[in-house]
């Protein structure tokens, strides 16, 4: 598996605010991707894809409001 982690500036958060944020991305090249996004003020953007070609989409925001929890397929997270 492999990752990357990346710093970013001037990024809109799912709450409107803009600021820093930190991507994280991890694949292991046979279908398995993750796709996390943290922000500076606590939000959070999750992309998930799993083996079976399933794909988790969460989007939380910094008072861990829920906004988005999308399921494709019989994976559950």
């Amino acid at each position: 598996m492999t990752g990357t982690k990346t710093h970013l500036t001037g990024e809109r958060a799912p709450c409107g605010r803009l600021g820093d944020a930190d991507r994280s991305q991890e694949d292991d090249f046979e279908g398995f991707r993750l796709d996390d996004m943290h922000y500076a003020c606590g939000c959070r953007h999750m992309q998930h894809e799993f083996h079976d070609g399933s794909v988790r989409i969460r989007t939380v925001r910094h008072d861990g409001k829920v906004l988005s929890d999308e399921h494709s397929g019989e994976h559950e997270a």
